[in-house]
């Protein structure tokens, strides 16, 4: 671990240690409000310290992974450089079936429609009036 992110987190133990034992085992059974305010300051300045030197480790925390952007440490995935160096060579081989599918394969064509007559040729539907009057026919026979 470098020495910024160890000396943090050293002394955030060290301040919380110490803020803990004079808040608790001074303070509280003398009664004395600012030893008490002391303690708690210091455990509460050495938690600060100790959050940000493990955020500061997590933070510069990375496995240099060669390929594809996804792959990085950063996006909250982590993978071991073998996990990543096998994903990265499934995506090239299936990228590269993909290529060469689109280059060689001949579209299929389309099926032929049912032979109906365009239809500008049919004939029109019956108007409105002799659909009427045929319906009109019919009920008196």
């Amino acid at each position: 671990m470098p020495l910024p992110q160890g000396m943090l987190l050293c002394l955030g133990i060290l301040l919380m240690t110490a803020g803990g034992v004079m808040a608790l085992c001074v303070g509280l059974p003398n009664q004395s409000a600012p030893l008490f305010g002391v303690g708690l300051f210091l455990g509460l300045g050495g938690v600060g310290l100790l959050v940000s030197g493990l955020c500061m480790a997590m933070r510069n925390l990375q496995v240099a992974v060669p390929g594809h952007f996804l792959l990085h440490p950063r996006t909250g995935t982590r993978f071991s450089p073998r996990q990543a160096l096998a994903i990265q060579r499934r995506l090239d081989r299936i990228r590269r079936e993909m290529s060469e599918d689109s280059v060689s394969r001949i579209p299929d064509p389309e099926p032929s429609l049912p032979s109906t007559p365009p239809p500008w040729t049919m004939e029109p539907p019956p108007s409105y009036d002799t659909v009427m009057k045929s319906q009109e026919h019919s009920e008196q026979l």
